[in-house]
Formats: C-alpha cells, sequence, structure tokens
C-alpha cells in the first residue's frame, strides 16, 4: 500500500519561508520520479517542481530561484524548500510519485503520476 504524507505547510508572511514534507511509504526500491504541485482555489493544479531518481530537477517558472526539491533516499523523503515566499504561491501543495516507465522525462506533469498524497496548505500574506 502505497501513501504520501505531506507536512510543513502553513501561514507566513511575504517574503518568508517554509519548508515542504512529503514522507513515501509502500515503494521498497525508491520512486523513478516525484513531483510537488499546487492547487489555488478556483485555479487547475499546476506543477512547481519535479526530481528524478538520480536527483535532476526541473522546476516551473514562477519557482526558479526561489523553490529548492530535494530528497533523501534514505528517509523516503521529498522536500519543497520555498523561499521569498509571494501571495501568488498560496495554495494547496502535493505532492506526488511514480511515473510510467515508458515515460522518459521526469517532469511536473500531473497526468503522469499514480500516486499522490492529501496534500498540505501553504497561505502567504
Amino acid at each position: 500500500h502505497v501513501q504520501l504524507v505531506e507536512s510543513g505547510g502553513g501561514s507566513v508572511q511575504a517574503g518568508g519561508s517554509l519548508r515542504l514534507s512529503c514522507e513515501v511509504s509502500g515503494i521498497t526500491e525508491g520512486t523513478n520520479c516525484m513531483g510537488w504541485f499546487r492547487q489555488a482555489p478556483g485555479k487547475e493544479r499546476e506543477g512547481v517542481a519535479a526530481i528524478g531518481r538520480e536527483g535532476a530537477a526541473t522546476y516551473a517558472d514562477s519557482v526558479k530561484g526561489r523553490f529548492t526539491i530535494s530528497k533523501d533516499n534514505a528517509k523516503n523523503t521529498l522536500y519543497l524548500q520555498m523561499k521569498n515566499l509571494d501571495p501568488e504561491d498560496t495554495a494547496m501543495y502535493y505532492c506526488a510519485a511514480e511515473i510510467p516507465t515508458w515515460i522518459p522525462l521526469c517532469r511536473a506533469r500531473s497526468a503522469d503520476f499514480g500516486y499522490w498524497g492529501q496534500g498540505t496548505q501553504v497561505t502567504v500574506s
């Protein structure tokens, strides 16, 4: 049974920082791709960042230079360090894991991912 559990969300003032975590269980050999997504009220889910098995990362233009995705394989945990937060970053943030092996690129495209967490709310004021 695969489970993804996000944590670390909260309320922060503009310019502040937060670090989100996503603990993964049930994937015994590690994931081939993990990503962070967000969805603001009334908007579609947006890909934020993705990281492949070897650590290569991609980011949405809106977060480049401010957000950093990383993972700790020993802890089966994915992170999203967010700095210089803006009210536009306010959203529910979701982590996702595992894409089909026939997809050659690890990127934050929601349709590619098989497993999802329940989300953690980030509010920037």
